[in-house]
């Protein structure tokens, strides 16, 4: 029997060796005996929608239950690690993400009752756990570890909300990386929960009462739409009470705020990603909820101030404002103008001790400019250079909480005096990076129909475009998001190895108001794809790259951005990473388990013949085309993901290993407890980058120009 396994052992050694002499050859190569992908059959499901006949070759995978769907992935999970695992790359990215990675990290601080309250990860653990420190200077003590709820540590905490004066914390606990959260209270005079536990659902946002009688708080349920509760402490959570929701559907949010004075509940009800209404309480009175602001075209961001709201809105002004509502009077015709529209679009303010502070994008990054409560400029924070930079407070303190950031400097956090602009450290992340050496330059292109769209490039100084750099191109366009300069490892990893990063800010973000975000959304979706293009062929052009030498990433929306422009434009890139994507638009609203109804009022709803027209025009996987020259090709999703259904990764990926004639390789990562909220320990996340960084250099010749 010694012998047996000796000699299986053997066996598997010298499997292992033959791969990797296989894998070295195979990375030197054009790829055209590339193994080929686990087989997955068609079972060409045809339908007839709004007129035109659509075949659905791989509609099997949507059973994401099924054995047979569950052997598939694993075949694609082991298809991909024979590949990638024993590329040279790998290692090395590995060490140095690990490196990079492999340090303490502390989260920003909310002081509540003398206490600082923040989670905080060991340069050695796998998940950050919940703390809170006496004062600035005092030592730190643990509340929350998350580290013995899981076995694979993939069981993560949150804060939620600590009540006025920090006697109780309400904080989430979260299975793997799904949306759906527990929520749990801790007593923090005993250190020990309550017996109220909510069960796991869709959270969100949860708030106080001013008498700790309990707390208020946004479910959401996709067949019923989001509702306000209340949770009275020490009552069964089956009992709460209902205070607000009724009549709206899965496409709307809603969510919770009680004043910290405790006298008023303004609940903020949005419609998708354009615009939001807000209602309100008057606790103290036991009034009835009333409407606030209903029916403007805008967003409405609010603050208490004693008994009135500053409120940064979009109505009638697309690159915002920042108006005061006397809650006493709120009739839109006594609403004050504090500060007026300019240039730069606002991206949030915080009012802090007696103080506005109004965060700006000018080209994209970031200026904070200081006012009095009445509106008078009073000069702006000075920040170290041109990155991206907020600041949070309250009203009732002096101390605001400062972030800073930059392609090529790492996060700090300081703690911000409103009074006399003094800031001191409070965490800076300590990542071995020579910021000295790289710099981050912004250029501008014009899209196909002459808009003038910016882009970031990070590589390191003196580079002369030679036309044969390794580019990572990096996008999102959607959901009023912007992409402003923030430190990302595996970017720094990238410009080290001396490649490009480049950062295209697209149309469908709010990088210049909400007019840039419209222009990218329903109908006009195909702005952004375009604009992604044009910065493809901008590199080209100007010699930074070329298409042998360009890979792209995004993920969510951003995969939905790669697998549009890889239908579109697939001789224009050599290799993609698309995480958790939406991908097949045709079928989005029917998948059951997405619980992100309000993203059909962003893309539009295929049951709709109007909106089924231009999402059908693009959606990448109805135009997956059979023998097309692919470029490589890697996707990534798991179980956990109930934002974004990973029906549409698994099905794409079996589409595009059947039709591609590249030679390329398209892979599928998929990781039953991954989703959109993490669900991955420390260690997990490195290994994964690590997989993806080795493919991305395998494709491109990163530090090897004999690959291609």
């Amino acid at each position: 029997m010694i012998i047996c396994r000796q000699e299986k052992h053997l066996a598997v050694a010298t499997s292992a060796f033959f791969l990797s002499l296989f894998i070295g050859c195979a990375a030197r190569t054009a790829l055209a005996q590339t193994p080929a992908p686990p087989a997955a059959r068609q079972d060409n499901v045809k339908e007839t929608i709004h007129g035109v006949e659509i075949v659905d070759p791989y509609r099997w995978l949507e059973d994401q239950d099924s054995e047979e769907t569950r052997k598939w992935e694993a075949a694609e999970n082991a298809y991909t690690h024979s590949l990638l695992d024993g590329l040279t790359m790998r290692q090395a990215a590995y060490k140095r993400l690990m490196e990079m990675f492999h340090h303490d990290t502390m989260g920003a601080p909310a002081e509540e009752g003398g206490y600082y309250f923040f989670t905080k990860k060991g340069a050695d653990q796998d998940l950050p756990s919940i703390y809170r420190r006496k004062g600035p200077n005092g030592p730190d003590e643990l509340l929350i570890d998350p580290l013995p709820m899981s076995p694979d540590h993939t069981t993560s905490v949150g804060i939620q909300d600590i009540a006025t004066g920090g006697s109780l914390m309400l904080y989430s606990v979260r299975h793997g990386g799904e949306d759906e959260i527990e929520l749990h209270i801790m007593d923090l005079k005993t250190h020990h929960d309550l017996p109220d536990i909510l069960p796991r659902a869709l959270y969100l946002g949860a708030s106080w009462k001013k008498d700790l009688s309990g707390f208020y708080y946004s479910l959401g349920r996709r067949d019923l739409g989001k509702r306000i509760y209340y949770h009275a402490l020490g009552s069964d959570p089956a009992k709460d009470t209902l205070v607000f929701g009724e009549g709206y559907g899965p496409d709307t949010w809603i969510s919770p705020q009680v004043s910290r004075d405790g006298r008023y509940l303004l609940i903020r009800v949005q419609a998708g990603w354009a615009k939001n209404d807000l209602f309100i309480q008057n606790l103290a009175k036991n009034g009835a909820v009333q409407p606030l602001i209903t029916g403007l075209d805008g967003h409405f961001n609010p603050q208490f101030v004693g008994d009135s709201l500053i409120v940064e809105t979009d109505w009638q002004s697309p690159r915002k404002r920042i108006i005061k509502i006397d809650l006493r009077d709120p009739k839109p015709e006594k609403w004050k103008e504090l500060v007026p529209t300019t240039d730069d679009a606002i991206q949030s303010f915080s009012v802090i001790g007696s103080k506005l502070f109004v965060t700006y994008l000018h080209n994209v990054t970031s200026r904070i400019a200081i006012f009095s409560l009445q509106g008078k400029p009073l000069g702006e924070v000075a920040l170290p250079s041109s990155g991206s930079a907020s600041i949070f407070g309250r009203l009732e303190s002096d101390e605001g909480i400062l972030f800073f950031s930059s392609y090529t400097t790492p996060q700090s956090i300081y703690r911000y005096a409103a009074s006399t602009g003094k800031r001191e450290l409070w965490f800076r992340d300590p990542i071995p990076f020579k910021s000295d050496d790289y710099e981050m330059e912004q250029v501008w292109y014009a899209s196909k129909d002459g808009t003038r769209v910016p882009m970031f490039l990070v590589h390191r100084k003196g580079l002369k475009p030679d036309g044969k750099t390794p580019t990572i191109l990096y996008g999102y366009g959607g959901f009023n998001v912007s992409l402003t300069p923030n430190f990302n490892n595996t970017a720094a990893w990238w410009v080290e190895q001396g490649g490009i990063y480049a950062v295209a800010n697209l149309r469908g973000g709010s990088e210049f108001g909400e007019a840039w975000h419209k222009a990218g959304m329903l109908e006009k979706k195909q702005n952004v794809f375009d604009d992604f293009i044009g910065a493809a062929e901008w590199l080209i052009a100007n010699k930074y790259t070329k298409p042998e030498k360009l890979a792209i990433w995004g993920g969510s929306n951003g995969g939905l951005l790669m697998g549009s422009v890889t239908t579109q434009r697939p001789e224009l890139f050599r290799a993609v990473i698309c995480d958790h994507p939406d991908l097949d638009m045709v079928r989005y609203y029917k998948f059951t388990k997405n619980n992100n109804p309000p993203a059909l009022l962003e893309y539009g709803n295929a049951a709709d013949p109007s909106q089924f027209k231009f999402l059908y025009a693009y959606s990448p996987y109805q135009h997956v085309k059979e023998g097309t020259k692919y470029p490589a090709f890697m996707l990534t999703s798991g179980d956990a993901d109930t934002r974004v259904p990973p029906e549409q990764a698994r099905k794409m990926a079996a589409r595009m290993q059947a039709a591609t004639a590249s030679g390329r390789p398209v892979f599928l990562l998929y990781d039953n407890k991954a989703g959109h909220s993490g669900g991955r320990p420390f260690s997990q996340i490195v290994d994964e980058l690590s997989l993806k960084m080795a493919f991305l250099s395998w494709q491109v010749g990163l530090n090897d120009p004999g690959q291609n």
